[in-house]
């Protein structure tokens, strides 16, 4: 089964999901606006990927709290990312082995069909 992350009004998000719809293959999504995303989930995802690659300092949330102000290091990105599942790049795809953090239909190609 394909678990994916994110919020449902997230464009990256519906995109994730129409192709998903498209090619026919189940998925389950977590919202991060429905429940918290346990700490030890990043954690699990850091194993597999880098914090640049999972902290969005492009998202609205970063610029309204004022993070990069900060000039957070990893340990403080990822204490934020515990804080507010708001600061993960969408959608976050857990398949198999595999994590793919945001919306790249040529990847998801590779890795689906």
């Amino acid at each position: 089964m394909i678990q994916i992350y994110g919020i449902k009004n997230c464009d990256s998000v519906k995109k994730a999901l129409k192709f998903f719809k498209e090619h026919q293959l189940e998925y389950e999504l977590f919202d991060f606006k429905k429940e918290p995303l346990p700490c030890s989930k990043i954690d699990e995802w850091l194993q597999k990927t880098t914090i640049d690659k999972l902290f969005n300092s492009r998202s609205t949330t970063y610029r309204t709290l004022k993070l990069k102000e900060l000039n957070l290091d990893e340990s403080g990105k990822k204490e934020w990312l515990c804080k507010e599942n708001l600061l993960i790049k969408r959608p976050v795809v857990e398949f198999e082995d595999k994590l793919l953090v945001g919306f790249n239909e040529e990847e998801y190609k590779r890795t689906f069909l």
